[in-house]
């Protein structure tokens, strides 16, 4: 493959994920269970894009022992990773499940505050990359970081004809589609906040999808939790159903679904192919704690159908 595939965390984490029999105030409450992942939605990308076989580079901003983690985490699975290295420590976040109540507590931690120059450095190396490149840009923002920032991003590849896929929940993401992205990844919630609803339903968010694209997205890519999800361009959409099964995390499924999108685009299958296999993977990612090995995909795909419709 002659273009390269960046992905780009500005907010990553090492996640912990604890099981308790009790949570109780004012005492010690042992564990059952506990296990730590390197996370990061960008992070994930680039995990999924390695499974299926394509290389990739791994940007963004890391600080102290847990950034380290997260790098020696990634070299471990053969990802390149060009992070650039700031004060602070990457954060942590907690996620305990109590068992005697089935509740989950999770605490989401800020993470280091970034700089101006930092912003800059990072900004330089996007302007690095070659035209025809690819570049999915995931996540929150850490502090000091302005949404302006996707702005910048977005000019900055239109200009370099670097193939920006956006994957986040700021509104900004309007000021973006001048720069004609590439691809977008909203979940329903997104697209809901993005055009000021309460609720969409299926037709609704498929009619916004379509409006994305008419104000300069080439594409959409819209994850619809249990209902599926959908594929929209200037064409016309395809949309499919989500395979059944028990959910146990859903914070890993979109990206597991836009990772496997792409991947299978750039093996060249078509995009009604590529959205079913990425409907399953992400439903596999959502039936376990972690991200799917692809282990039950093939038995998940059956249950998945496409329609198809033209504008």
């Amino acid at each position: 493959m002659m273009v390269k595939i960046y992905t780009c965390t500005m907010n990553m984490a090492i996640d912990l994920f604890i099981e308790t029999p009790e949570l109780l105030p004012n005492t010690v409450n042992r564990t059952s269970d506990d296990e730590i992942q390197a996370n990061g939605k960008g992070i994930n990308v680039s995990l999924i894009l390695k499974q299926l076989g394509i290389d990739n580079t791994a940007l963004g901003f890391c600080g102290g022992f847990t950034g380290r983690y997260i790098a020696e985490f990634l070299n471990q699975k053969q990802i390149t990773t060009d992070f650039i290295e700031v004060d602070g420590i990457t954060r942590i976040n907690v996620f305990t499940k109590v068992q005697a109540t089935n509740d989950e507590y999770k605490l989401v931690n800020q993470g280091p505050k970034i700089m101006a120059e930092e912003m800059k450095v990072l900004l330089d190396r996007i302007s690095c990359l070659k035209a025809g490149d690819y570049l999915c840009v995931s996540g929150s923002l850490p502090q000091g970081v302005p949404e302006d920032i996707l702005v910048e991003i977005s000019k900055i590849c239109e200009a370099k004809q670097i193939n920006l896929i956006l994957d986040t929940s700021a509104k900004i993401i309007y000021k973006c589609l001048p720069y004609h992205p590439f691809l977008l990844k909203p979940n329903e919630q997104e697209l809901s906040s993005w055009f000021g609803k309460e609720n969409l339903t299926i037709a609704e968010c498929l009619t916004c999808c379509k409006q994305l694209v008419a104000k300069g997205a080439k594409q959409v890519l819209l994850s619809l939790g249990e209902n599926g999800g959908a594929f929209v361009n200037e064409k016309g959409y395809i949309l499919g159903n989500s395979p059944k099964g028990v959910v146990v995390n859903t914070a890993c499924a979109g990206d597991t679904m836009l990772a496997t999108f792409l991947a299978e685009r750039l093996k060249q299958k078509t995009e009604a192919q590529a959205l079913k296999l990425s409907l399953a993977a992400g439903s596999s990612t959502a039936f376990r704690r972690g991200l799917t090995d692809f282990s039950d995909v093939d038995q998940l795909l059956w249950q998945i159908e496409l329609h198809e419709e033209v504008f």
